[in-house]
């Protein structure tokens, strides 16, 4: 026997009609590329998607299946974009500008893209790599006719002229709604990137988890600002949930230096934002230059993308008033997997033991199954403790990559090995202890650079800090420490060991400190421990 209820297909177009309709005046707030502050509201997002939707049909030739690429900021255009392609039933696929230019060119190319939707701002990166695209039929510009530049772009249009060709009244067309609708590929940190092939349910369901209580708790009383880029696995969900809570959006645009981030956060009133730890630690930084300044509105920050030091998150706390979410998980997760909220019955939890709790990557949210196991599948305790492998499942997660690439990534069970190394304890607070390409192993047993580096954060006068494993004769690997100083600051090798001792085990302590003036990062803003490797290649430790 089947319910008797209505088949209502959960299709990405539904959440914009909802916005639309019950949260129709609510901003969308956006620092265009161009220059000014642009307003609308979700009634306007929604008549000009439409018109978008129904002119790259009838201009543009796109129809249902067709791959279209997008090189863009997190701004009102591209968000008219994804809603415009995807309810056509065409695939959006986000490009990331921070990609090398073989790495675009791939990608494109084996995504199959027709046609590419790109900011002003990465014109000359596509102008440079256009002969190697040979099945991009053409280039929208996402700008109006005062700003359209003089390209060499073949088939270039002009985004407004071409939104004018279509028409408002569009009705949505209908399909299944396992019909894909995003793409969106890996760092490719080892091999070339993989596509993960997002569909319209797989999103609308990630959505609706996102917004739990439990998650982010999104409300049509907050004002979010996803400083975390559209193309970096969907901006963690924020261009869905917000306007499936009718929460007013903030789009940063171009400028995420710790100054402009600040301008908009005071000035829109942003109660809850979202980004990687590069992006709080300029803000960070620019607040100290300037102690006069505060941050009243904000309430929530959202930490993820790679493990959010305990200093960054008490700055934010005892100095700003504003509260850290530690958020985890992958492009194969739609993205988000685990939040770090205060779970129930631990409210009278001392504070030192919560602090432990808190600086763990979460629990997962509903639509998250999650388990830790040894290399050979079995699984194992959550008792905090014992280290795995971590696996996941569940609707808003790849069961396998575009063409079945990466396809020992996953097994038989729908089980998907995400190449963290972490731990679980008996709440169901998970904690990425490593990725398993990046575990130090010293004598046999395992050393988390992740702790290290979040305790080596809180030494003053370090900016950035990562770890990893040197060749030893005698430990095979043991950890070399390397440090970012602050600017104007003098830190020291023993000031930085000093400050871990009592905070990890002994064995655990780096065998040396490099002082360095950057440390490399992945195109989505993480550290790149395989390009530090390759720096650190022929380095010798003192204890060698």
């Amino acid at each position: 026997m089947k319910g008797l209820m209505q088949d209502w297909p959960l299709l990405v177009h539904r959440i914009l009609d909802h916005a639309r309709d019950w949260h129709g005046a609510q901003e969308i707030v956006s620092r265009t590329v161009e220059g000014p502050i642009h307003r609308y509201t979700y009634r306007d997002l929604d008549r000009r998607a439409r018109k978008l939707s129904d002119a790259v049909v009838k201009r543009l030739g796109i129809k249902l299946g067709d791959v279209v690429g997008t090189i863009a900021w997190n701004g009102y255009r591209h968000m008219e974009t994804w809603y415009a392609i995807m309810g056509q039933g065409a695939v959006v696929h986000t490009l990331n500008p921070r990609l090398f230019p073989e790495q675009l060119v791939y990608i494109i190319n084996h995504a199959e893209d027709r046609w590419i939707f790109t900011d002003l701002t990465f014109v000359p990166i596509l102008e440079g790599i256009q002969d190697k695209l040979p099945n991009i039929k053409g280039y929208v510009i996402m700008t109006d006719t005062g700003h359209m530049p003089d390209t060499s772009l073949k088939n270039a249009i002009c985004y407004e002229d071409l939104l004018e060709e279509g028409d408002e009244g569009l009705q949505w067309p209908q399909f299944d709604e396992n019909t894909a609708c995003g793409m969106c590929y890996t760092s490719g940190t080892t091999g070339n990137p993989k596509g993960v092939l997002y569909s319209h349910r797989s999103n609308v369901l990630h959505a609706m988890a996102t917004c739990a209580g439990d998650a982010l708790g999104l409300r049509s009383t907050d004002t979010i600002m996803p400083v975390v880029p559209m193309f970096h696995a969907n901006a963690w969900s924020l261009t869905f949930s917000a306007p499936m809570a009718g929460a007013k959006i903030v789009m940063p645009g171009a400028k995420m230096d710790g100054a402009s981030v600040y301008e908009l956060l005071e000035t829109e009133k942003v109660s809850a934002t979202a980004a990687v730890p590069t992006i709080w630690l300029m803000l960070l930084q620019y607040l100290e230059q300037n102690p006069d300044l505060k941050l009243p509105h904000l309430e929530q920050v959202v930490i993820g993308g790679s493990a959010c030091p305990e200093a960054m998150m008490r700055s934010f706390i005892e100095n700003y008033e504003s509260d850290v979410i530690h958020a985890w998980g992958m492009t194969e997760m739609s993205p988000l997997g685990t939040l770090g909220t205060r779970k129930g019955g631990l409210e009278g939890m001392d504070n030192g033991t919560w602090w432990q709790t808190k600086l763990k990557q979460g629990r997962p949210a509903f639509t998250i199954e999650m388990k830790i196991t040894d290399d050979n599948g079995n699984a194992l305790p959550h008792d905090g403790e014992t280290f795995g492998r971590l696996k996941v499942r569940g609707p808003g997660i790849a069961k396998a990559y575009l063409k079945g690439d990466g396809a020992e990534n996953f097994d038989n069970e729908g089980w998907f090995d995400t190449g963290d190394v972490s731990t679980i304890d008996e709440h169901g607070y998970m904690q990425i202890t490593d990725r398993a390409k990046d575990v130090i192993k010293s004598g046999g047993e395992w050393i988390s650079s992740i702790d290290i580096e979040n305790f080596a954060l809180g030494c003053p006068g370090v900016a950035e800090a990562a770890v990893i494993g040197i060749a030893h004769p005698k430990w095979d690997e043991r950890p070399l420490l390397v440090i970012v100083k602050k600017p104007g600051e003098d830190v020291t090798k023993q000031q930085v060991l000093g400050s871990l001792e009592g905070k990890i085990v002994k064995w655990w302590m780096p065998d040396d400190v490099a002082f360095v003036d950057e440390i490399p990062h992945t195109a989505t803003g993480k550290i790149s421990k395989l390009t530090l490797r390759q720096q650190f290649e022929d380095y010798r430790l003192p204890t060698a």
